[in-house]
């Protein structure tokens, strides 16, 4: 994948990842919250299931953006379905009974602290490096408002002048540009590790067929 294809391909599972978690986790919390709640009553069993399902449709949206981040296809876990001819309320309480539906609402918390941190670094260094690059653009007009020379560069020893004051905050505007890409590749695989532990399988390519065992069968017949 090309630099700017990566870097791009990044962005995007970070910036639309931060929304889902804050979706996910706000559903987590308050179905699996509701549902333990009122679990001495029988409508806490289908809060909960309605949470799994919704928590199960949230982690495939992961699971489908995962492959462009890691280089590498994943698969979805084994989902148990509800047996043939299951009552109405077998089948409500269906979503339960899969053991990766407390790995999908387990995601759904411990994967929102990563989704802050991953988008808070993508965020400033985004926004570092547009806001140097093109200071000199409109820096000329900040340095002439009057106290805008106690700044940062006359602190650091750099002088007083407009010129220190553009060029430094250039020059910061440079290495946030610079050090864009990487940043944001460990922000990307920061939040979907977590979600290749908890929400895939490896997915392994089909084996080849073997001329032995064609061999054999065609004997056996």
């Amino acid at each position: 994948m090309r630099p700017l294809q990566r870097l791009a391909t990044d962005t995007r599972y970070v910036l639309i990842g931060f929304p889902a978690a804050v979706v996910m986790f706000a559903t987590v919390v308050t179905g699996v919250a509701a549902g333990l709640g009122s679990a001495v009553a029988f409508v806490g069993l289908p809060i909960l299931a309605a949470t799994a399902a919704l928590a199960r449709n949230l982690a495939d949206i992961e699971r489908v953006m995962l492959p462009g981040v890691l280089g590498h296809p994943v698969a979805r876990p084994q989902y148990a379905a509800a047996p043939e001819g299951a009552g109405a309320l077998r089948r409500l309480l269906n979503p339960l009974t899969s053991g990766q539906a407390a790995a999908d609402l387990l995601y759904g918390i411990i994967a929102f602290p990563f989704a802050i941190a991953s988008f808070v670094l993508v965020t400033v260094w985004w926004a570092g490096a547009i806001a140097g690059l093109t200071f000199p653009i409109y820096g000329w007009r900040i340095a002439a408002i009057p106290g805008s020379e106690v700044s940062l560069p006359g602190w650091l020893g750099l002088g007083h002048s407009d010129l220190a004051f553009v060029g430094f905050y250039t020059v910061a505007g440079v290495l946030f540009a610079l050090t864009l890409p990487a940043v944001v590749r460990i922000a990307a695989l920061l939040k979907a590790s977590v979600a290749q532990v908890m929400l895939t399988r490896a997915a392994y390519p089909a084996p080849a067929p073997s001329p032995y065992a064609e061999a054999a069968w065609s004997a056996s017949r």
